[in-house]
């Protein structure tokens, strides 16, 4: 893993907590800068030089839904937020307004170092793919590895990074079923856990984000099996 994928910014008022994921993190040769509210590490948020943001739901100032929403759900550094124990409705409010993945609290040390790690190897991925630039135009959908860019019907669409990585997955296999656990595995890097929405959601984003610019919709939900992109008329 490249130096650069070494600085992280948390974004967390529990002070302690910070403290203790920065000495844990730096063993694992990793840089954590601590923000201890939404203000303050909104504006951190905005430099691109960080690989990953941990933002915390519950904060003083600005929450971590208002940053996210600051953010614009354009942002292209992933975000893995830290919500409730079992609270599903910050889970699905965070991945609809952006987030890439979330975790609960509290959780042990080693499985937010897995995250960080998951998130950051498929960030790894992605790069190397564009090392020979391809585009790939299917359905009037045109994604740009290149450039990490995505038009549809000629409108740039703004995607963040997981959903541009679900949408290149299943537009290089369009019209066949692509199953969530394969989207889980290798977009997500994990094995797809029981009643896990997060490919919904994000599929959800990429369907909002589509629907406006195109007379039809792209995405098809197979019920118990997946999704499909579909070629439509332009092969």
């Amino acid at each position: 893993m490249s130096q650069n994928n070494k600085l992280l910014l948390m974004i967390d008022d529990d002070q302690e907590l910070c403290s203790l994921m920065s000495e844990y993190l730096s063993l694992e040769g990793f840089v954590l800068e601590c923000c201890h509210d939404g203000i303050s590490g909104l504006q951190k948020a905005y430099d691109s030089k960080y690989s990953l943001i941990l933002l915390d739901v519950m904060m003083p100032g600005l929450n971590g839904f208002e940053v996210l929403k600051a953010l614009g759900g354009k942002h292209k550094t992933p975000v893995l937020m830290l919500t409730a124990k079992g609270d599903n409705a910050d889970r699905i409010s965070g991945l609809e307004l952006g987030a890439d993945d979330y975790l609960a609290k509290p959780f042990q040390h080693q499985e937010l170092l897995a995250r960080i790690n998951a998130i950051l190897r498929r960030i790894n991925i992605v790069k190397n793919n564009q090392e020979t630039p391809k585009e790939l135009s299917i359905n009037h959908v045109i994604l740009k590895q290149a450039t990490r860019e995505v038009y549809c019907h000629q409108q740039l669409i703004e995607l963040t990074g997981t959903e541009y990585q679900i949408l290149a997955l299943l537009m290089a296999q369009a019209s066949s079923i692509v199953s969530k656990q394969t989207i889980s595995e290798q977009v997500l890097q994990r094995k797809l856990s029981p009643f896990d929405r997060s490919i919904d959601m994000h599929v959800s984003n990429i369907r909002r984000k589509l629907l406006p610019l195109s007379p039809s919709d792209k995405l098809k939900t197979v019920r118990g099996a997946g999704y499909i992109f579909l070629c439509g008329d332009n092969k």
